[in-house]
Order: C-alpha cells, then structure tokens, then sequence
C-alpha cells in the first residue's frame, strides 16, 4: 500500500501526517509506504518545520524529509491520497486526470472517529502549542486510517 499525504507547503501537516501513519503502520506490524507532499512550491527542498519536528519529537514521531510539490504523477504513485483541508483538496482534485484518480483522494482528518472536524488546521506561524494540537489531530486520523486499512483487508498484520 502506497499513501500520499499532502498539504500546502509540506513543511507542517503532511511531514507530521506521514510520521503518524509510518508509526502507526508499525505499532500495528503492517506494512505501508508513506510519503508527503504539497500543493505550493514555497519550501521545495525545505527540512519539515522545526517546530513540527519539535513537536512531534515530544511524541515519539520522527518529522523528517525535504519540501516536494505534489504533481499529476503522484496519482500514478500512490493508492491514497489524502490532504489536510479543502483547499488541498480542491487543488489536488484539479490535478485529477480522470474519475478513478480522484476517487484516491480523501480528507485525512475524516479518519478520526472522534472529531467532529474534516480539517488539519495549518500551524505555520503559530505557537508551540498548536503545533502540539496538530500532532495529536494527526496521530488520532492516522490511527483510524491504519484501522480501516486492516478492517477493510487492504493491509494484513505480519
């Protein structure tokens, strides 16, 4: 299984999104590929944001990577795709090539059996503690995610 998380600028979000599905796919033993991307080109070639990786350090993801824009092959690559907000998702979706490409795209946060939000907000340029909050809103949707790939037998456990 191959799973594309996408945000703006791939700095916030979807570098921590990717370190919440990569830990969850191993706490629970099934394999996943994951990587990240976004739909501006602002920080290509960028580190993940350091109070991104800050904050998900203090819960046990490892934010790494380097900045790339989502583009029209990324549909070719991945099984799943799955952005922040609507404006990824409307940016995304006009990249569609055809109906079956759009239907590999979803919204992250509906994941998350708990929220009753769709979106990861954005934390750029934001406190500390919202950085925290998106850790937690990702962690919690990418372990929904991860459930329903096993429920669904789209992954097996090892």
């Amino acid at each position: 299984m191959k799973v594309l998380m996408v945000c703006a600028g791939n700095i916030c979000r979807s570098p921590a999104a990717e370190a919440a599905v990569r830990a969850e796919a191993a706490r629970v033993g099934v394999e996943i590929e994951v990587d990240s991307a976004g739909t501006g080109s602002w920080h290509i070639g960028s580190p993940p944001h350091p109070q991104m990786v800050a904050a998900g350090a203090r819960h046990g993801l490892e934010v790494t990577g380097k900045a790339r824009r989502f583009g029209p092959s990324d549909f070719d690559r991945f099984e799943v795709i799955l952005v922040m907000d609507r404006s990824n998702l409307r940016d995304v979706l006009e990249q569609a090539p055809s109906l079956e490409a759009r239907a590999k795209v979803r919204l992250f946060r509906t994941y998350d059996p708990t929220s009753e939000e769709d979106e990861v907000p954005d934390p750029y340029g934001s406190p500390d503690e919202v950085y925290e909050e998106t850790v937690r809103i990702v962690q919690a949707a990418a372990k929904g995610f991860v459930e329903s790939l096993v429920a669904l037998g789209s992954v097996r456990p090892d």
